[in-house]
Formats: structure tokens, C-alpha cells, sequence
């Protein structure tokens, strides 16, 4: 590996450092050579999260890629933790004295280790970007804080910029992708969503799995997804880096950070519908997307309006609930435990899915179904199901706070008939320290499958050009209360109300790490 182990004092910019790096390489220590200086210049940069080590110097992000070619001087580019779960770039320079070739030796060692620790590190990306998503500022975010990043660290990045609505998912379905580690979606959910089913469904494909039987158990793909936050709902990226920051998520990217997520398939009469991370919803979500669509001409204030709307039609829509539950007793919706980075649950729960023989969890699906449905049958305002906390900046906690990202389950959420007032008290609880969940006409559970079926089998589309017909015939005063919802799946609807829903545990991979767990301040 050549010279992998140095020790010796250097100069930055605030004094003189004693800088090893010791035998195993795994951090870059630095102490202050004169202990009795009040100004900390001591650090300890583990080398997995340093991003880049380049001969010269560079003062600021402008110059990156035009540092000054300086032979006794490096610079070390590593992850510097900002407030909240921001990450930043931050940069130290060093410098060695000009008798010696110090500064060529600890680039080659620097690298060496990064090479060495760095084995799940992209090398080059296939990237696609939403230039008219959310905020419409993708291409700007990405070659303006981005791009400069990945070019540091080395990375390729093949750049395409979706000009259609399903561009980036024929891409993928279409061209070959061996040459590339991970893909990277460029705007918000409806973005990430394309590219995460079309890769789901790349995979299938290749394997020659059945689409139309719902016990198949899915194939997890090769490639890992990376979500640069653009969008005007950022949900996903939030729930698994903490934050809606375009530089964080790039610089989990770079260092080869790996998220397994629970993915829910969504089926009707045997036909797979869509896949699922975040909200699967009926009644009040699936109202308000309904309401939006109608409304695009608003803007993003559509969803606040068809939100406000929604809370005060408060429609409630019969239908029976069956679910199993999850067999797993350590944990439940209301333990008050949070999903962090290095989750214990998730961790055993990935490693009970890949130990044994394939064999031995194809059928996985098709033994559960023998086991136990439970059966809730009344009147809902929403029926709502997550495989992650669905946290968003608006919502810190989520939907369900103790859901976990790659447990293989889910949270049913069962929001009974109630008053405005009511219902009103449950949104507000989403938005503060109360439990969601300790009200009355709340009911929550942890499963694995959900089956819904509303009066009579009457899908949504279906009653939608009913209503359509009497409103014309009855000239728009006999409207009624619809008997059925939409259902909305990461925000998009389905034509569909009877549906069967299934959780297959760590399907995807994120270039993650979940949250961090924030160190106490007691």
C-alpha cells in the first residue's frame, strides 16, 4: 500500500499542528504543538468522511478546481457538521517545510486510505434532473452546488435533463447501465418516485419476475438512488438525511453512504399498481391531492388550499380495513423510540432478511398470508400507511415518529369519523411535542399487508364520472357526499379504492445514513 503511516509537526493557517496518521488509517489526528495556546487547533477527521486531499492550496469553494500548485503545501477537503443535520465542506490546509517532499508523500498516503476506506464509494453517477419541478431551480442547484463537489471528489457524473414527464424512467427501463454505481435524482418526490419505480422495475425485468402475481418477493437493485433536494415536497430526503439541503445530501453521495428503505408494492385484483416509501393515503390525503390537482394554476399554495378545504368538507368514507400484523413484539408504533442512524432495529432486521438461502424468503409473502388478518370495518376520515416517519419541515416528527426505515413494516393509521375540532387537534398534533395517536377516533398498528374494500367494490374513477353524469342532469344542485376516496400514493393518485398493499423490507438502497442522532445537551 506504500507509505501509509506519518507523523510529523506541519503549519496552518493558525500555528504549528503535530499531524499522524496512525496505523489503520482510519482518522487524520492533529495536535496543537504548543498545548498552552488558548485557540483549539487540535482535530481528528475520520477518513471516511474526508471528501478530497489535494497538493496546493484552495481559500475558498470558488477555487476547488483552481487551487494554487504549491508542492509544500495540501489541502484536506472533509465533512464539516453544521447546525441541525447540515453538512458543509470544510477545508484545512497544510503546509511542510521546503527541504522536503513531505506534502507529496501525505497527498499519496491521504489517498491511499481514502481509497482503502472508501470501497462503497461511487465512481460514476447517471444523474436526472427536473428543470421545471418544485421551485424550478434543479439545473441551478446542481451546477452551482453540486457538480463542484463531484468533480472534487473524483466522480463522473452523466448528466440528464428531462424535458417530459416518465424521460428519466424510459432512460432507465431502455439503456445500459453497468458503467454507473448509483443514480441521482435532481428535484423533489414526484422525481425521485420516477426514477426509484422504473429501477424496481429494471430489475424485475431482468430477472423475469411475474408482475402480476402479488406473493413474488422482489429483487433489490444493484444501484443505489441519491436524492439531491429541489423540489417544492422533499418528504423522502428529509425522512433519511434529516434535511432538504442540496450540499448534505451530495456529500452523502460522495463518501458512499448506503440507506436500505422498505418499499410497500400496491396491487388491485392482481394488477401491481405503484410502489411506495412515504404515504400510501385514503380519505382526507387522498381528498386533498384530489382537490390540488385541480388547482395546478395555484402554485404550490394549492396544497394549503385543498388542505383547508379537506378539514372542512371533513368527508368520512366507509370501508373495511384487514391487516397482519407485524410479528415482531419489540417495537410499536407508540414506543417512543426514533429510527436513527445505525438503527438496531433496522440493522436486525436487514440481517435476518439476508441470512439462510434465497429460497427460504421467496415465500415469505405467501407464509404470512396464512397468518392471521385482522379486520376493522366503520367510516374513516383517512385510512393512512408508512413505511418511514414521513417527516417533512413542516411536519418534524411525521406522520408515524417511530416508524423505521428498513424494519420491514409499516404504520396503518385509522383516523375514525370525528368532529372538524376533532380532526383539527390530530393535524395540530403533527406539528408539536403531542402523541398524534392518544385521541379517541385514532387507532395505529405495525404491519406487513393491508387489504381495503369499500361498499359494494366501487372504485374511485368509477364514481367520479357518476357524479360527473348527476351533477349535469341534476344542473349542479343534487350534488352529494361521495361514497368512496381516492387513494394517493407519494402523491399521485390511483383510479383504484379496493387495494392490497404488501411491505417488502430494504428492497431500495439510498446514498444515506438515516439521521444522527444529535448528542444531548444535558
Amino acid at each position: 500500500m506504500g507509505e501509509t503511516f506519518l507523523r510529523c509537526p506541519l503549519r496552518t493557517p493558525c500555528g504549528r499542528v503535530l499531524v499522524s496518521l496512525p496505523p489503520g488509517g482510519e482518522f487524520l489526528l492533529g495536535t496543537p504543538e504548543f498545548v498552552n495556546r488558548t485557540s483549539d487547533q487540535g482535530f481528528c477527521i475520520p477518513i471516511q468522511e474526508v471528501v478530497a486531499v489535494r497538493l496546493g492550496t484552495a481559500s475558498s469553494r470558488k477555487e476547488i478546481l483552481e487551487s494554487t500548485r504549491d508542492e509544500n503545501s495540501f489541502t484536506v477537503f472533509f465533512i464539516q457538521r453544521e447546525k441541525g443535520e447540515c453538512w458543509n465542506l470544510g477545508e484545512l490546509e497544510f503546509t511542510a517545510p521546503s527541504t522536503s517532499d513531505l506534502a507529496t508523500r501525505w497527498v499519496s498516503a491521504l489517498q491511499t486510505w481514502i481509497h482503502y476506506h472508501g470501497v462503497t464509494r461511487p465512481k460514476s453517477l447517471l444523474v436526472f434532473i427536473n428543470p421545471v419541478g418544485g421551485r424550478k431551480q434543479a439545473m441551478e442547484i446542481y451546477q452551482s452546488q453540486v457538480a463542484p463537489l463531484f468533480a472534487l471528489a473524483g466522480i463522473h457524473a452523466q448528466v440528464v435533463e428531462t424535458c417530459h414527464a416518465n424521460e428519466a424512467r424510459d432512460y432507465i427501463l431502455q439503456q445500459d447501465l453497468c458503467g454507473f454505481d448509483g443514480l441521482v435524482s435532481v428535484g423533489g418526490d414526484g422525481t425521485f418516485n420516477e426514477v426509484m419505480h422504473a429501477l424496481i422495475n429494471r430489475t424485475q425485468q431482468k430477472a423475469g419476475k411475474l408482475k402480476g402475481d402479488v406473493d413474488v418477493e422482489l429483487l433489490s437493485p444493484r444501484l443505489r438512488i441519491g436524492i439531491i433536494p429541489a423540489g417544492s415536497t422533499d418528504c423522502v430526503c428529509f425522512a433519511t438525511v434529516g434535511t432538504n439541503d442540496p450540499v448534505t445530501s451530495a456529500l452523502h453521495i460522495i463518501i458512499g453512504d448506503s440507506q436500505p428503505l422498505d418499499v410497500c408494492s400496491i396491487w388491485h385484483d392482481g394488477m401491481l399498481l405503484r410502489y411506495s416509501v412515504s404515504l400510501t393515503g385514503y380519505g382526507f390525503y387522498g381528498d386533498v391531492v384530489s382537490i390540488s390537482e385541480k388547482h395546478r394554476w395555484m402554485g404550490p399554495a394549492r396544497y394549503t388550499f385543498a388542505g383547508a378545504k379537506a378539514v372542512l368538507n371533513n368527508r368520512s368514507y366507509e370501508g373495511t380495513v384487514e391487516f397482519q400484523l407485524a410479528e415482531s413484539e419489540d417495537t410499536n408504533p407508540r414506543d417512543q423510540s426514533r429510527c436513527r442512524s445505525g438503527c438496531m432495529v433496522c440493522s436486525e432486521s436487514s440481517k435476518n432478511l439476508l441470512s439462510g438461502s434465497k429460497e427460504e424468503h421467496l415465500s415469505e409473502f405467501t407464509k404470512q398470508a396464512g397468518g392471521e388478518w385482522h379486520r376493522v370495518h366503520g367510516s374513516f376520515l383517512a385510512v393512512n400507511l408508512t413505511c418511514m416517519s414521513s417527516a417533512c419541515p413542516k411536519s418534524p416528527k411525521g406522520l408515524s415518529p417511530c416508524a423505521h426505515l428498513a424494519d420491514g413494516t409499516a404504520d396503518l393509521i385509522l383516523v375514525h369519523k370525528c368532529s372538524v375540532f376533532s380532526f383539527l387537534q390530530h393535524l395540530n398534533r403533527h406539528t408539536n411535542c403531542s402523541d398524534q395517536f392518544d385521541l379517541p377516533f385514532v387507532s395505529v398498528y405495525r404491519v406487513r399487508a393491508v387489504r381495503f374494500t369499500s361498499p359494494k367494490g366501487e372504485d374511485w374513477e368509477g364514481r367520479q364520472e357518476a357524479a360527473q353524469e348527476q351533477n349535469i342532469l341534476c344542473g349542479g344542485i343534487c350534488q352529494g357526499q361521495p361514497l368512496v376516496s381516492c387513494w394517493t400514493c407519494d402523491g399521485e393518485t390511483l383510479n383504484y379504492t379496493d387495494i392490497t398493499i404488501r411491505v417488502h423490507g430494504s428492497l431500495i438502497h439510498l446514498f444515506a445514513r438515516g439521521i444522527e442522532q444529535q448528542p444531548s445537551t444535558s
